[in-house]
């Protein structure tokens, strides 16, 4: 329920639901305050989106009828730069979940050095029941709405859950027919041939097991065998699988959408990924045993990637867990209680502002060459993305031995920092 902000509501001017991600967004700004000193006079700043856009999209259906969808785009923090965030499809995305989106991508741009505040989008869908021409025409009819908001130095939109670069090509030439001129540099996650990134659909997942691969190493943790059980098999999880299999590790462990499956010995990757591919989802891998979705949960296991939706690892799903260090490649997949929890346990997480954020960093690598129109061989992309993270990572975990906090806490430190440094020198206009 929207309402103004009071003495009684002093977070934000929209009343958060319990566990909701914008009230787990809030309730880490919490633990970071202590640790800004002076720049904690800005902190409301990050308590409150800078511009939420609110849009009807209507088109018309295959059938001749016209259905409206609700469409959002909400730009908490630009005063690193211009926004940055996906655009999600899913039938349960709400103006609460798109502001924690877009303010855990201020963070997570903050956290790894890019120059870009954060934003999210997302239209309210559910895409698997729209034919190939009507998604088309939601995207071009979204794509307009927010047009008042995005560009290439003002907001640029990407890829997230059911959304890929074939909408993002839509999303490029609307936006272009609509100013009359080709602008590559809207979006990111296009495709190649129209001003994409090499690199950049396994940027997510590579980001994951980059930053895994370090925090493996500083708690000394051997990849080769170690056990990993994933939640959530698109594009971050497959691939972050794919990575931590090559590296010698076992992918023990898988659940999506359809269900769950296990292997003990460990899964054949490949071989689950053409299943999924096939048929949708995980369920019915000949080569696995299936197992109730919330058994997932028990499986015997030294990492745990949960990478579907947020607000998966509940207390208790944290009480129960055997892995040693947690990866979160989706956005926001742990309550602040659970964190408590697994710390309370000795599992180290590693939070999402800096383990998924490989996606915006290549994204950022798009936007530049993109500018320049000289374009990068995947090597370079490869290696430049393992440079930044791997020093983002560094930093952030020095900052949390430091100052005897997690490395979630850390890094919104960090983050927070920056941005209300910026916020600062900018200062304010009028």
């Amino acid at each position: 329920m929207l309402q103004t902000a009071s003495p009684n509501n002093p977070l934000s001017y929209i009343d958060p639901q319990p566990d909701s991600p914008w009230q787990t967004y809030l309730s880490q700004v919490e633990r970071v305050l202590p640790y800004l000193g002076p720049l904690s006079r800005w902190a409301e700043t990050l308590r409150r989106p800078k511009r939420a856009l609110i849009v009807d999209v209507p088109i018309e259906m295959d059938d001749g009828t016209v259905r409206h969808f609700e469409g959002f785009r909400v730009q908490h923090n630009l005063s690193r730069g211009p926004g940055k965030g996906g655009v999600r499809y899913h039938p349960q995305v709400t103006l609460e979940e798109v502001m924690a989106l877009a303010a855990w991508m201020t963070v997570k741009n903050a956290a790894v050095g890019l120059p870009f505040g954060g934003a999210k989008g997302g239209i309210r869908v559910e895409p698997g029941e729209l034919s190939h021409k009507e998604l088309e025409r939601l995207t071009r009819r979204y794509t307009s709405e927010i047009g008042i908001i995005i560009g290439p130095q003002q907001d640029i939109p990407a890829p997230d859950v059911n959304t890929n670069p074939q909408i993002m090509a839509w999303m490029m030439d609307t936006y272009s027919m609509n100013i009359g001129g080709t602008a590559t540099g809207v979006v990111t996650g296009k495709p190649v041939q129209l001003g994409g990134s090499l690199g950049r659909v396994k940027a997510t997942g590579r980001g994951v097991f980059v930053t895994g691969r370090e925090a493996a190493r500083r708690i000394n943790l051997p990849l080769e065998g170690a056990r990993v059980a994933v939640q959530g098999f698109g594009n971050v999880g497959a691939t972050a699988a794919e990575l931590f299999a090559h590296a010698g590790a076992r992918v023990v462990a898988v659940q999506d959408h359809t269900g769950a499956v296990l292997h003990a010995p460990g899964l054949d990757v490949p071989a689950l990924q053409a299943h999924v591919q096939a048929h949708g989802g995980v369920a019915g891998f000949e080569a696995a045993q299936p197992i109730a979705r919330e058994d997932f949960w028990d499986v015997p296991c030294d990492i745990l990637i949960p990478a579907a939706l947020e607000g998966q690892i509940t207390e208790a799903r944290a009480r129960r867990t055997a892995a040693r260090l947690v990866l979160e490649g989706a956005n926001g997949p742990t309550l602040p209680g659970a964190d408590d929890i697994m710390a309370e346990r000795g599992v180290l997480v590693v939070p999402d502002v800096i383990c998924n954020a490989g996606g915006v960093t290549v994204s950022y690598f798009e936007w530049v060459q993109d500018f320049s129109s000289f374009f990068w061989s995947e090597d370079e992309i490869n290696a430049r993305l393992d440079k930044i993270l791997g020093g983002a990572f560094a930093h952030i975990w020095d900052t949390a031995d430091r100052l005897k906090i997690t490395l979630r806490t850390a890094a919104f430190v960090v983050a927070c920092e920056r941005v209300l440094q910026a916020r600062a020198e900018r200062g304010l206009y009028p």
